[in-house]
């Protein structure tokens, strides 16, 4: 029988197989910032969002090459949900697997995976080192330079604000605004 984790769950599975900060501070956030999007778009299912969100790079720090592949091994392995499994999996949609994200759910998480990094690395550039007074043109400004966090997909970004049929400024200045939510337990 498959299960839908808690948030208290998916985050102790995500313990499991990850232990260095940097990947377990990525998945809070993104966690955070979905549920913050799921409050716009599906407040019913805020916690399911955000268990999305922190399982969403469950194989990346031991698996990197199977990105998105062998998180869908690992969560059947602990009986969780297949839509669970495939809303994590569509993130890596043409770069390592061939699940369109379908649901806006997924769509949210295909675009901010990227996009929380990329505001993160403008926000350690202040002089704040915070979001609190991150403004959308400084993150404009630095996502027209591909040598900044150049690890993070302009492409992926922008496809994502497209399938969600949203402009990029919107989508940028929600993420800087859910990002902000977070504060101050994220240290953002």
């Amino acid at each position: 029988m498959s299960r839908i984790p808690t948030l208290e769950q998916a985050e102790a599975l995500l313990k499991e197989y990850n232990k260095e900060d940097f990947h377990l501070r990525h998945a809070q956030i993104v966690s955070g910032v979905l549920g913050w999007f799921a409050q716009k778009y599906d407040p019913e299912r805020t916690e399911y969002w955000k268990a999305v969100g922190m399982l969403h790079d469950l194989d990346f720090e031991q698996w990197p090459e199977e990105h998105c592949i062998k998180s869908q091994e690992l969560m059947r392995e602990h009986g969780i949900d297949e839509s669970v499994i495939r809303a994590t999996a569509s993130h890596g949609y043409g770069i390592t697997v061939d699940i369109r994200p379908e649901h806006v759910m997924e769509k949210v998480l295909y675009a901010v995976d990227e996009l929380t990094g990329l505001i993160g690395a403008v926000a350690i550039m202040r002089p704040s080192k915070s979001v609190d007074d991150l403004e959308l043109k400084s993150v404009k400004k630095k996502f027209k330079t591909p040598s900044f966090a150049a690890g993070c997909s302009r492409e992926v970004i922008q496809k994502g604000a497209d399938m969600l049929g949203m402009p990029l400024d919107d989508l940028i200045s929600d993420t800087i605004l859910a990002m902000r939510s977070l504060n101050p337990g994220m240290g953002l």
